[in-house]
C-alpha cells in the first residue's frame, strides 16, 4: 500500500449486488448495541415505476460521513467532530441532544432517544450488559464502527481488507455489495471500484460530498437517469415510498415558541429602539419596553431549554460561537441582557444602543438557526433568515402598537407607527409570495408545498390585508377608535405565530432519500438489455 499523508475512509455500495437480505443491519445492531427502533444502518427495499415499467432494487443508507457535513457547524457544543481522516465522530458527554446535528443532516442519519425501551417489555441479561446510557437524550449516528477501524490498525490489520478492523455492515455483506476503505489510496479496493464504475453520491447537488458511493451498472446491467414518473408529485407525496422524507420531530412546538416568542421579543426592542432615533422616548419608557420584551425572550428561551435531551448540559451551548448559530444566539443575547441590566442602573444612549445591537443580532442569530437545518427543505431556502427578521420587525411594531394603544399617554407620538406597519407588511407579503412561489424550484416537496398552499390564505387574510386595512384606516384618520390599532396589532402577531408554527413543526419533512441514476434492470422499458 502507497504511503498517503491523510486517510480518507469511505464506502462503495453495489445497487446490483445487493439483495435486501438485512444482514448488514443485524450486524450493525449486533456490533452497535442499539436500542428498539434505532437502526444506525437501514436498507430500503425500494419499488419504483407503473405498470409495467417496474423496478425493485434494495438501497443501503445511513451516515454518509460527508467530506462537508452539514451536521458538524451547527453543534452548540462540539460534541459533533470530523476526524482527519473524514469519520464524523460522536461525544456522547459532550451532547445536549438539542437536535440541531439531526435537523442538518439531509441523509436521516441521526436519531434521538429519551426514552428506555426494550425488546421483550422488560430488560434482559444481555440488554443490562451492553446497556449505553450515555446514548439515551442525545443525538447517534453510524460511526462506519470507529473502534473496530482504530483497534485494528492499532494491531497492524488494513480496514477494508481485515475483516476484525472492518465496519461490521461491510465485513458481514453476504453478496459484497459493502465494500471499506480509504479513498485517498488509488490502490485501495474502494477507489478502484469508483475509478472503474458508474456511481452516484446521494444528493450530490447540496454540497455535502457524502463519503458513500452507490455503484449503479455492471457490465450487464446499465444505469439509466430517472423518469418522470419516479420524480413527479405523485410518487413523492406516497409517505409509503421509502424514498420520500417522513416529518421531522427532533423540534417540535417548543422549540417553535423559542422562534415565536425570540421573534415577538427582539423586534419589539429593535423597532423601540429604531422609533426613539426619531421621536421623542423617555429613557425610562424605553428601559420598560425592553425589560418587557427581554421576558418574552425569556419564555421562548425556557421552552428551548425543556426541548434539549440533556437538560443540565446547557451551558455547553456557548462552547462553538466559531460556526454555530445557536452559541451565537446565546451570546447575542448575553449582550441583549446586560445592556437591560445597565440600562435599568442608568439609563443612557449607549446603553439603549448596546440592548438593541444585542437582539438584533439576537433574532438575525435565529433566521440562520432554522436555516442552517439543511435537511429540511422548508428550511434551508436562502430566504429563511430574511424571512425571520422581517417577520420579527413586523411583530415588533404589532407590540408596539398594542403598548401605545393602552399608554400612549407615557410615549412619545403614535404618528410613526402605521407607515412602518404597512411597510413591513408588504415587505412580508413579498417575501411570502416569493417563498410559495419558488417552492417547488428550491426544493420543496410536494407535501409541504400543499400545507403552506393550505395555511397561504389564511395568513394573508390575518396578518396582511386585514392589517394593512386597519393601518390605513390609522395612518388617514388620527381620530380612528383604540381598537383598530389593538386588533391590527394582534392580527400581526397571530399571523407571525400562524406560520412559524406550521413550517417548523408541519410542513417540515426531510430531504428523504434519492437515487441520481437507477440500474437498468426491471421490467417493461426498465428492462435490461438483451445484449450491452
Amino acid at each position: 500500500m502507497n504511503e498517503i499523508s491523510h486517510r480518507r475512509w469511505g464506502m462503495t455500495i453495489d445497487v446490483n449486488r445487493c439483495v435486501g437480505c438485512q444482514t448488514c443491519t443485524t450486524a450493525c445492531k449486533h456490533e452497535n448495541d442499539t436500542v428498539p427502533g434505532v437502526q444506525w444502518r437501514k436498507v430500503l427495499d425500494v419499488e419504483t415505476g407503473k405498470y409495467p415499467d417496474v423496478e425493485r432494487l434494495f438501497m443501503v443508507v445511513g451516515c454518509q460521513h460527508c467530506a462537508e457535513p452539514s451536521c458538524v457547524p451547527v453543534c452548540p457544543t462540539g460534541a459533533t467532530k470530523q476526524r482527519e481522516d473524514g469519520l464524523v465522530t460522536m461525544d456522547y458527554d459532550l451532547c445536549i441532544g438539542c437536535g440541531s446535528c439531526a435537523v442538518a443532516c439531509p441523509y436521516q442519519a441521526r436519531t434521538i432517544v429519551h426514552d428506555k425501551e426494550f425488546y421483550f417489555g422488560e430488560e434482559t441479561v444481555q440488554e443490562k450488559k451492553v446497556a449505553h446510557e450515555d446514548r439515551f437524550g442525545v443525538a447517534q449516528k453510524c460511526t462506519f464502527c470507529i473502534d473496530r477501524v482504530d483497534d485494528g490498525l492499532e494491531a497492524g490489520l488494513e480496514p477494508g481488507v481485515d475483516p476484525l478492523a472492518t465496519p461490521a455492515c461491510a465485513s458481514s455483506c453476504i453478496s459484497q455489495a459493502i465494500k471499506f476503505g480509504d479513498f485517498n489510496d488509488p490502490e485501495s479496493e474502494v477507489s478502484k471500484l469508483v475509478a472503474d464504475r458508474d456511481y452516484f453520491q446521494m444528493h450530490e447537488e447540496l454540497g455535502n460530498d457524502p463519503q458513500i458511493k452507490y455503484l449503479i451498472e455492471t457490465p450487464a446491467v446499465p444505469s439509466r437517469d430517472p423518469v418522470e414518473d419516479e420524480l413527479d408529485d405523485e410518487a413523492l407525496s406516497d409517505l409509503e415510498n421509502p424514498l420520500v422524507g417522513q416529518r421531522q420531530t427532533f423540534w417540535d412546538m417548543r422549540a417553535a415558541m423559542n422562534f415565536i416568542m425570540g421573534g415577538l421579543g427582539s423586534g419589539t426592542v429593535v423597532m423601540a429602539y429604531f422609533l426613539s432615533l426619531f421621536v421623542g422616548f423617555e429613557d425610562q419608557a424605553l428601559v420598560n419596553i425592553n425589560i418587557g420584551a427581554g421576558g418574552i425572550m425569556a419564555v421562548g428561551l425556557f421552552f428551548v431549554w425543556l426541548k434539549i435531551g440533556r437538560k443540565l448540559r446547557a451551558p455547553f451551548a456557548i462552547l462553538r460561537p466559531q460556526t454555530s448559530w445557536m452559541s451565537r444566539e446565546i451570546y447575542a443575547v448575553g449582550v441583549f441582557y446586560l445592556g437591560v441590566a445597565a440600562d435599568f442602573w442608568s439609563p443612557s444612549p449607549i446603553f439603549h444602543g448596546v440592548a438593541a445591537l444585542g437582539a438584533a443580532a439576537f433574532l438575525y442569530c435565529q433566521g440562520r438557526i432554522l436555516h442552517s437545518g439543511k435537511g429540511i427543505p422548508t428550511w434551508r431556502v436562502a430566504q429563511m433568515p430574511m424571512m425571520l427578521v422581517a417577520t420579527g420587525l413586523l411583530e415588533g411594531i404589532a407590540l408596539l402598537t398594542l403598548i401605545f394603544s393602552q399608554w400612549g399617554d407615557q410615549l412619545p407620538s403614535f404618528a410613526p407607527i402605521p407607515p412602518l406597519a404597512i411597510l413591513l407588511i408588504l415587505f412580508n407579503v413579498y417575501l411570502w409570495r416569493r417563498y410559495v412561489s419558488n417552492a417547488k424550484e428550491w426544493g420543496i416537496g410536494p407535501i409541504d408545498r400543499r400545507i403552506l398552499g393550505v395555511i397561504t390564505p389564511k395568513l394573508h387574510v390575518i396578518a396582511h390585508i386585514v392589517p394593512l386595512v386597519l393601518f390605513g384606516t390609522l395612518l388617514f384618520n388620527s381620530d380612528a377608535p383604540v381598537w383598530v390599532a389593538d386588533i391590527g396589532g394582534f392580527l400581526v402577531i397571530a399571523g407571525g405565530v400562524l406560520w412559524k408554527a406550521i413550517v417548523i413543526t408541519r410542513a417540515c419533512h426531510q430531504q428523504g432519500f434519492a437515487l441520481a441514476k437507477m440500474p437498468q434492470r426491471g421490467s417493461g422499458k426498465f428492462a435490461a438489455p438483451l445484449s450491452v
